[in-house]
């Protein structure tokens, strides 16, 4: 239950054996890789590029909304030629679609002007036709209209006005903007609309057919991952003078492991602790019970290597919440069927088989959390029943359910100033985290109708917190007085340690309206 102890490690080998050392790195997978040089930019021809083609190309036709039967095996299968056509059909199919919206827009615009064609521009001695909407209450402006115009067409609200002119008009000229016809006529855009809506057919149907090799591209996509990363991998290393070197994190358990390795590929193997100033990744390593909050963490921020691994007070923190806010043994026991339903299908992947562990413990929780309120789908038990005996916590008891929820919060909030006082210790590196320690014990138990008690702890608290909070040396009045106000500093922070506690009620707000909302429920 802690983050994984790494080695910094170096390889060193002949430059004629890099790739088949390389390769066998990947097969090894315990190796986090340290770039000895710039990353180049990776054009779209190199692995990674067409591994990223290839799952863009699955996923089209993963979507596509008829398939057909899926090919298990083809000996002349050449997955990068079917990448290509596939994303060649995409584009065309997506260019087609665009340009056939574009033509039912262009037609039901020229619809109401009817089937026309321009004539030459000799025709009409150098002048244009220039198109107008204009609201029928607004006709009477063309009176003053300068410029020969006629109207076309007419309906209950527009009309319809062609003005004659060799320029187009000014602005102010006309009540409205002018009308943009394009230089197509209306048949021309109906004959090109067909061919647009045989190409679509053409292409959804060439997409249909590239779904038989869905189940070959997906088995070999894999092996293009591997092969981009290998490529990747390989632009880390360091080359010159004939030889290579390879940089990178390796779990102390699995050093032994990379030993045979380098002994076996006649390599030179270099193994150092890490230094003050190295930055190693973080490998969370968790039993599979509490694994799951390793997922909640990394929601967050990961932790940083010489961090604390939060991921089973969160596993836990995070159940115990839950059962809180459902607070209903009913609707628990609903969530139970749906993740048995579901319990093979969670299995399939590592992050599947976290999640449905996480889910049953707090459903487990969440029943028996559930059963302890006494709430069946928003139903009390009769009283007398032995169920009802079993309900020792009331959430209508608002000082009961006060006092857990803040009681809650302040042992949560104890216990992560213990982590930061094991993280800083020895004393008096840590007295501001054991501080606030006693600070929030002795404001509980003061609570709890211990005043005298709470106030010595609380007092003990201020102690620490005042006089170990500045280790600045006095030497002079200014020293003495920059030390007194450090001092004071924390008890700036009493307040939002205070309302960090008291936002720990929002686990009894949130239970209260579960209850209340299960109960209105029922009623409806």
């Amino acid at each position: 239950m802690s983050i994984v102890t790494l080695k910094k490690i170096t390889l060193c080998g002949l430059l004629s054996d890099k790739e088949a050392a390389m390769a066998g790195l990947q097969r090894l997978g315990c190796l986090h890789l340290i770039s000895l040089r710039p990353e180049p930019r990776e054009p779209e021809n190199e692995p990674s590029g067409r591994a990223d083609a290839a799952y863009q190309a699955l996923r089209w036709l993963d979507d596509c909304p008829r398939k057909r039967r899926a090919m298990h095996e083809d000996p002349y299968f050449d997955m990068q030629a079917v990448v290509n056509k596939t994303l060649e059909y995409r584009q065309r199919l997506r260019e087609t679609a665009d340009r056939w919206d574009f033509l039912q827009q262009r037609i039901r615009d020229l619809e109401p002007w009817g089937y026309f064609e321009f004539p030459p521009v000799e025709a009409l001695a150098g002048r244009r036709l220039w198109f107008y909407v204009i609201p029928v209450n607004q006709l009477q402006e063309l009176d003053d209209l300068d410029l020969p115009w006629q109207m076309v067409g007419r309906d209950s609200r527009h009309a319809r006005v062609v003005v004659i002119h060799t320029e187009e008009p000014p602005a102010g000229a006309l009540p409205v903007p002018r009308t943009h016809t394009g230089a197509r006529s209306l048949r021309e855009l109906r004959e090109e609309l067909e061919a647009m809506e045989v190409e679509l057919d053409h292409l959804r149907g060439r997409r249909e057919a590239y779904t038989r090799y869905r189940l070959l591209l997906g088995q070999h996509l894999a092996t293009a991952e591997d092969n981009a990363q290998l490529h990747q991998a390989v632009t880390c290393t360091w080359d010159g003078d004939g030889v290579f070197a390879v940089q990178g994190w390796v779990p102390e358990a699995r050093v032994a492991a990379l030993q045979d390795f380098a002994g076996s590929r006649h390599l030179a193997l270099l193994v150092e602790d890490p230094q003050a100033d190295d930055r190693p990744p973080t490998l969370l390593e968790n039993p599979p019970l509490v694994s799951g909050g390793e997922d909640l963490v990394s929601f967050y921020q990961t932790p940083g290597y010489r961090d604390w691994d939060p991921s089973p007070v969160v596993f836990w923190s995070f159940v115990l919440f839950f059962a809180m806010i459902l607070a209903d043994s009913g609707y628990a026991l609903l969530l139970g069927l749906i993740i048995g339903y579901y319990w093979s299908t969670l299995g399939g992947s590592a992050h599947g088989r976290r999640f449905r562990v996480m889910a049953a413990v707090g459903i487990g929780v969440s029943f028996i959390y559930g059963v302890l309120v006494g709430s069946y789908f928003g139903v009390s038990p009769p009283p007398g029943s032995l169920l009802a005996g079993l309900a020792i916590i009331d959430l209508n008891n608002f000082q009961v359910m006060m006092r857990l929820s803040i009681s809650i919060g302040a042992l949560h909030l104890c216990m992560a100033n213990a982590v930061r006082a094991h993280q800083f210790a020895p004393f008096p590196g840590n007295a501001a985290p054991l501080g606030w320690i006693l600070v929030i014990l002795g404001g509980l138990v003061w609570w709890l109708g211990l005043p005298v008690v709470g106030a010595v702890v609380l007092l003990g608290g201020l102690y620490l917190l005042t006089v170990f909070a500045s280790q600045r040396p006095v030497t002079d009045w200014r020293s003495a007085l920059w030390r007194v106000l450090e001092s004071l500093k924390p008890i700036t922070d009493l307040s939002k340690m205070f309302g960090d506690v008291l936002s720990y009620l929002r686990l009894f707000a949130l239970g209260l309206a579960s209850a209340s909302l299960a109960v209105t429920f029922n009623q409806l």
